[in-house]
């Protein structure tokens, strides 16, 4: 039931980040209406990293000792994801635009191509990081534990994302 939540949260949250990369943040908007959407994000962002708390929590079924020594490695791991998302939503809402713009051209394909093998590369550093971390504080069998839940939670936010992207090379006609 918990994956369900997180699955229908991640999702909202997906869309709404998308159409505010997409149609607000690159208009001349008010800061109020940015700072109410920024807010509104943040609070998705916090019921999805709430539900992935109970999801870690209920699967590796941490005894208070490894959960002092957890967690704050994985608040640590989430603000870096944080960041790394926010690059990554910058790179989706410039392909996007410019698609939508019909300024997709060879180089800006390449470009943002190597742009992404880029963010695909900081992202599994990012869990290879971590996941040396948690092998180092606790178990491996936990590492292991925490690295199928991010990368299952990962997939679903790529497919979600994927799901609402144009086709490269078709036009939006």
């Amino acid at each position: 039931m918990k994956l369900m939540q997180i699955k229908s949260s991640v999702k909202a949250a997906v869309a709404l980040a998308l159409f505010t990369l997409l149609f607000l943040v690159p208009s001349a908007r008010s800061a109020e209406v940015n700072d109410n959407i920024y807010n509104h994000l943040q609070l998705l962002r916090s019921d999805v990293n709430s539900l992935k708390v109970e999801l870690v929590n209920s699967i590796m079924k941490l005894s208070a000792d490894d959960a002092k020594k957890f967690w704050p490695i994985y608040r640590e791991y989430e603000k870096d994801l944080g960041d790394l998302a926010i690059k990554r939503a910058e790179l989706v809402g410039e392909f996007v635009r410019s698609h939508d713009a019909g300024s997709f051209d060879d180089a800006k394909a390449k470009d943002i191509a190597q742009r992404w093998f880029k963010s695909q590369r900081s992202r599994l550093d990012l869990l290879e990081k971590y996941h040396g971390k948690i092998q180092g504080a606790l178990t491996p069998v936990q590492a292991g534990q925490f690295l199928q839940i991010e990368n299952q939670i990962g997939l679903f936010i790529d497919f979600t994302i994927a799901s609402e992207m144009p086709t490269v090379g078709v036009s939006k006609k």
